[in-house]
């Protein structure tokens, strides 16, 4: 847990953009130095000029989490300019859907690159760093929060891709957890665990690399696109919202960050199936006209 924002060191990834760009609001407002990294450079500047405007001193850098040389580069010059970061936001992911055997292999090294590989490069980088920091000075303090999502405790049908990035990040960040509390007791971690939230993550193909380029959409992956789009953009709860939940969990050394708490329920139910070794229940079964309309869509000829 952190006690204390002002001038401590922020490294947040997808800082463009979302809740990487109202964390770095926040820690603005609280004095903090800011590291923002993004793939896309134009937002980046945006985001760079505004928190600069904002009094806090800036280090903005073009990065693609996925790439390990880049992230290495992205750590190195972290530790050069401000040292050990004390809160650390490995948030940079992108969104893609249809059914499981339709995506590509380019689909999952996409995916699989930006959502899970950028998580590990920022906790293979920045850990190490932060327990040298905490090991010189016993009033160190740090924090590591690394997003995730409800389809990392779910698995919603017609979503396998991203599915498994983000159960994957949730038990890399839950092992994270253990293994801090092993070693110290200065530097927590934290998982966020967002609903549908107006992000933008919907619209992710803008950044998407050339050598990856996506192969003509499938119906499938049409049509989760177009109940992404809807969900995502009808989302009630803001990203500036859930960034100063974000900012409560540092500050309460609180690990599960979620953005819709009445979510849990369905969490729950799969729980329950699993413990009970049932069937996985029907994620539309408080919503039976969707998952009707879902059926009918994709089994249309």
């Amino acid at each position: 847990m952190i006690s204390d924002f002002k001038n401590k060191t922020a490294v947040l990834t997808g800082a463009g953009s979302g809740f990487g760009l109202e964390c770095a609001r926040i820690g603005a407002r609280l004095g903090m130095k800011l590291v923002l990294a993004d793939v896309q450079q134009d937002a980046l500047n945006q985001a760079a000029a505004e928190m600069t405007a904002a009094g806090v001193e800036v280090l903005a850098l073009q990065v693609d989490v996925s790439d390990a040389t880049q992230m290495e580069h992205l750590a190195q010059r972290v530790q050069e300019r401000f040292g050990a970061p004390h809160f650390v936001f490995n948030n940079a992911g992108v969104g893609a859907g249809g059914l499981v055997w339709e995506n590509s292999v380019q689909d999952w090294r996409w995916v699989l690159g930006v959502n899970l590989w950028g998580v590990i490069h920022g906790v293979r980088l920045f850990t190490p760093m932060m327990l040298e920091a905490a090991k010189k000075d016993p009033a160190y303090q740090g924090h590591i929060v690394n997003t995730a999502s409800m389809a990392g405790l779910l698995n919603a049908p017609n979503m396998g891709v991203y599915n498994v990035s983000k159960h994957a990040v949730v038990s890399l960040s839950e092992t994270l957890y253990q293994d801090l509390a092993l070693v110290t007791d200065q530097i927590g971690a934290s998982v966020l665990c967002p609903y549908f939230v107006p992000t933008g993550i919907h619209q992710s193909e803008r950044n998407r690399p050339g050598d990856l380029s996506a192969a003509k959409p499938t119906r499938s992956q049409l049509i989760g696109q177009a109940m992404s789009d809807k969900a995502v953009s009808s989302g009630k709860v803001t990203a500036t919202e859930v960034a100063h939940k974000v900012f409560d969990a540092i500050a309460a050394n609180q690990f599960y960050i979620y953005s819709h708490p009445k979510a849990i329920g369905a969490v729950q139910t799969r729980l329950e199936d699993i413990v009970q070794a049932r069937n996985p229940t029907d994620p539309f079964a408080h919503k039976p006209e969707l998952g009707e309309e879902l059926r009918r869509a994709l089994r249309a000829a």
